[in-house]
């Protein structure tokens, strides 16, 4: 069981384990394409959520993208911080809200850094919503955009709860 922070308690609803039941991306300079993934928030006792995801693709099962990070809650508010880290190089600083009586948190990059041997494009922004479904399921929609193109729907996700 977790130790909880009360800080957090806009946000206990992402703790646990949550594997896709559907996973889309698309984008204009790529194919559509389908990907299994799991993803984990976990609290230790800060005003935090530790964070991990792993993709794979469906078929082949190989990896394809892991992320690892921190989404943190500035106490006595909904303020939040998604720090999250990224297996091809990429470290993006997201901020934004939680609206506790929606179960909807709103976030949008502040900072992003790569390392020097990214390939192009360039992720120049990122927004993302993660929601609490009425059946319990959550959907995180990611909007992308690059050195190419404005922003763009990238990845939609609908997660149910397996731990």
């Amino acid at each position: 069981m977790s130790i909880v922070n009360p800080a957090i308690e806009p946000i206990k609803f992402l703790i646990g384990t949550w594997e896709a039941v559907q996973a889309k991306g698309h984008y204009p300079t790529i194919e559509d394409f389908s990907y299994n993934e799991t993803i984990t928030f976990d609290s230790i006792g800060q005003p935090l959520l530790n964070y991990n995801s792993k993709s794979f693709h469906p078929e082949t099962k190989k990896p394809m993208h892991f992320e690892s990070g921190f989404l943190r809650i500035n106490p006595g508010t909904n303020n939040l911080a998604f720090m999250v880290s990224h297996n091809f190089g990429l470290v993006i600083l997201e901020e934004g809200t939680v609206s506790p009586d929606e179960n909807k948190i709103t976030l949008e990059s502040k900072t992003i850094a790569r390392m020097s041997f990214s390939k192009d494009p360039e992720v120049t922004g990122l927004r993302r919503t993660i929601q609490l479904l009425d059946n319990g399921n959550i959907k995180i929609l990611t909007d992308m955009r690059t050195s190419r193109t404005e922003y763009t729907n990238h990845l939609e996700v609908n997660y149910k709860k397996i731990e």
